[in-house]
């Protein structure tokens, strides 16, 4: 292809795969740009990222710094939702080519009349764009490149950092080049900032024996949100399945009572657009979400497609499932895990559009009759990657503000495809990763590479599908510590509760699995019991809202401390507005002691400069002067957060 621009423009950061994703950011967001931009022959080159919103009919353009090597930096904010376009450009910019030309002859002490009435065609140019004030200025310089006798005055005007200004604001593009443009796409400020809990609807009962409804958690909102959580996330509030139900423990025979796994969805009540008739009426839930709303809680739905032998889809469209000869189905499995109640989607059925179709459907229902704006999505990874990228889109054109998190715990490319096709979180390996170097190790991985460009992590300690084995039968230190660092560490985070704070972590023998757990059975607990955890939890989150470095996982380095049981990092906002440094103890038995090493340049701190350091959870404050400060930790209370304060 002939190109008679002379500029290369290549090497664009950030892009994924070549721009065939967008990169994911949040409403207000600075995206750093690089690029390498090259020119043959010594020529001066100017570069730009252009960038526009969609609803945009022009684009805005950033001047570009060069760097060294031939490389270019440069940025633009997203200031709305949706999806952005951003392009580099790049041109040789004659004029200041000419300034520099003159400068370096004007040095080697050549005489340089020629130059100047050349300058002055350039002059006359950019006078037609520039303002009053500039256009006399560049007039008159016009006058004295015309003129003999003004030389030396022409000379002084033409090297000036004044008239360098002009002509970088002003600039001359000729024979330019652009790359193909790139995408982003903004979503708004929770998709990088939320705080989650869970808790079982059916277990919401203050009464033991109970069925908990709507009603009952709506009596649980206000110690939601005492604890300080944004989110609320519920499993499965469908009909259950009664063909294949499970029993207590997994069982695979139900006994009279037993209400089954709430994720075996769809029996004679209906499916996925219905509501278990225990746990309440539409009206009943629609309250639950306009009461959760006034206290700043958001009702996250499960998203879970699969069904129950029962569910009405396997009568209705039984072109969805996959019969096997002797006329059944094949129930899911993940194994070792088996799952006879539950029925998987045969997503290559030649009906497929009507499939698609109706699974949109389900998920618009929620958010247009009840208000529901975030999902979280059970297991996508065992569902086609373009089906999710069609669905999420879909879902997005009409309503911008639906998150989705993504429930997969598997491998890391099939993960990192799930957020490349939209979604806008996902859960992570955070939840077995317990020493300083696996710690450090996959923060760095999740904030240093191009995930952190795709990739938004959410940090939770327990699920109900997972008791981790660090929580199974562990102290309350261990607690402490898997709360704190979830909740520094990543700015989303969650915990399944109560399950978490009241410490339950009795375990099915050699499995990372809940004893009398509650997807097969109700629970009853003492709501109004308050405890260490508690009351620790809720101070975090409080100081997660109040601290912008909190709000934001890419900004943190990890600091030196000679012991291994001690973990320290360093957190800050873009504008270096808030800044924290985090210290935990991760040895949940003894104390532990050590320096660490500030990073002194990082923070714009020299040596000897005191800073002050109050610890936000005791109120304690310190006066640090020096590279290498004493800290020492107890598991009683094993982790400092320090605000600091130049």
């Amino acid at each position: 292809m002939r190109n008679q621009s002379r500029v290369v423009i290549e090497s664009i950061y950030p892009q994924i795969d070549g721009g065939n994703h967008f990169i994911k950011a949040v409403v207000d967001q600075i995206i750093p740009v690089q690029a390498d931009v090259l020119v043959d022959g010594h020529d001066v080159i100017a570069a730009s990222v252009l960038f526009k919103h969609e609803n945009d009919k022009n684009w805005q353009e950033h001047r570009m710094s060069s760097m060294e090597n031939d490389r270019w930096s440069g940025n633009f904010t997203v200031s709305k939702q949706g999806h952005y376009s951003y392009k580099i450009q790049g041109w040789v910019d004659y004029a200041l080519n000419w300034q520099h030309g003159t400068q370096r002859k004007i040095d080697d002490g050549q005489k340089v009349t020629s130059e100047l009435l050349e300058g002055a065609e350039y002059l006359s140019s950019i006078s037609k764009k520039a303002n009053k004030t500039e256009a006399a200025y560049l007039k008159e310089l016009q006058s004295a490149f015309k003129d003999p006798a003004r030389y030396d005055e022409a000379i002084a005007g033409a090297t000036s950092e004044k008239l360098h200004q002009i002509l970088s604001k002003y600039p001359e593009k000729k024979l330019v080049n652009e790359s193909e443009p790139l995408g982003v796409y903004v979503d708004r400020l929770k998709a990088q900032f939320s705080t989650w809990y869970e808790f079982f609807p059916r277990s919401a009962a203050s009464e033991e024996g109970k069925h908990g409804t709507f009603k009952d958690c709506i009596e649980l909102l206000p110690r939601v949100a005492k604890m300080g959580f944004d989110t609320l996330y519920f499993p499965p509030i469908h009909p259950i399945g009664e063909v294949n139900r499970k029993g207590k423990n997994n069982t695979t025979e139900a006994k009279d009572g037993d209400v089954g796994s709430c994720w075996g969805i769809g029996s004679k009540e209906g499916g996925h657009k219905s509501i278990h008739p225990e746990l309440g009426s539409e009206a009943d839930f629609k309250k639950l979400v306009k009461e959760a709303n006034k206290l700043g809680i958001e009702v996250a739905m499960d998203f879970a497609l699969q069904a129950a032998p029962d569910h009405p889809w396997v009568k209705e469209h039984p072109e969805w499932f996959k019969w096997r000869p002797d006329g059944t189905v094949q129930y899911a499995e993940n194994p070792p895990k088996k799952y006879q109640d539950i029925l998987p989607i045969y997503f290559e059925s030649k009906d497929w559009k009507n499939l698609w179709d109706e699974m949109l459907t389900a998920a618009l229902y929620w958010i247009e009759e009840f208000g529901v704006q975030v999902y979280r999505v059970d297991n996508p990874h065992t569902k086609p990657y373009y089906f999710w990228g069609w669905l999420i889109s879909e879902v997005k054109k009409k309503h911008p503000n639906v998150l989705f998190l993504s429930e997969a715990f598997t491998k890391p490319k099939v993960m990192h495809q799930l957020a490349k096709r939209g979604f806008t979180q996902s859960y992570t390996y955070f939840t077995w990763r317990n020493n300083k170097q696996e710690l450090i190790e996959y923060v760095n991985e999740l904030t240093t590479t191009d995930q952190q460009w795709f990739f938004r992590p959410n940090f939770w300690p327990n699920t109900p599908d997972i008791n981790p084995w660090a929580l199974q039968g562990s102290m309350e230190s261990v607690y402490l510590q898997k709360y704190f660092l979830a909740a520094t560490l990543s700015s989303n985070t969650g915990i399944y509760g109560p399950v978490f704070e009241f410490m339950e972590g009795a375990a099915l023998p050699g499995k990372e699995e809940y004893l009398d757990s509650e997807k097969f059975q109700i629970r009853h607990w003492d709501w109004t019991q308050e405890n260490k955890l508690t009351t620790l939890i809720a101070r975090i989150n409080e100081l997660r809202k109040e601290h912008k470095a909190l709000q934001q996982t890419n900004n943190i380095e990890f600091l030196q401390v000679e012991n291994e049981q001690l973990l320290a990092y360093y957190k800050f906002d873009a504008a270096k507005e808030s800044e924290i440094i985090a210290v935990v103890n991760l040895d949940p038995y003894y104390a532990q002691n050590g320096w660490i090493q500030l990073p002194l340049s990082e923070m714009g701190i020299s040596e000897g400069q005191q800073i002050k350091v109050q610890d936000l959870i005791t109120k304690s404050s310190y006066i640090w002067d020096k590279e290498w400060n004493f800290v020492e930790l107890h598991p009683a209370l094993p982790f400092h957060l320090f605000k600091v304060e130049k």
